[in-house]
């Protein structure tokens, strides 16, 4: 990931480098999210972790990111004898894409008191400065 804004800016990026950008999730963060929109039905993360070769600790780890930051859902499923089992899915694209919006929003009315900020100060810098120079 690019270090600053204007490398960012310069860079091609691609919708998925929005999951990256937005909820600092990784590569499998990714693959898990990917398989999981392409399955027919919501899995288990044994499915999922055979979907994506790895070990379930580690798909579990990368589900537990992705219900963090609301791109996936958790479901219970009740075994007819007791007991029951998790299946995820994912959450409807245009809920997660209405979620990014308005955090872009408020990352840019965030920015937006930044800049407001830095030029205040350094306007206030700077006439105080002239001030005492003449």
């Amino acid at each position: 990931m690019p270090d600053s804004m204007s490398e960012q800016l310069r860079q091609d990026m691609v919708c998925e480098g929005l999951l990256e950008c937005f909820h600092g999730l990784k590569e499998l963060d990714k693959e898990c999210f990917r398989a999981l929109v392409t399955a027919e039905e919501p899995l288990t993360v044994d499915e999922l972790a055979e979907s994506v070769d790895r070990e379930r600790s580690t798909a579990y780890r990368a589900v537990q990111r992705l219900l963090q930051a609301g791109f996936i859902q958790k479901e219970q499923v009740n075994y007819d004898q007791g007991g029951y089992y998790h299946v995820y899915k994912p959450t409807d694209p245009s809920k997660i894409a209405d979620d990014m919006q308005r955090m872009l929003n408020d990352w840019y009315a965030k920015m937006g008191q930044l800049i407001q900020e830095f030029e205040d100060k350094y306007d206030q810098e700077a006439a105080t400065a002239q001030s005492i120079e003449g």
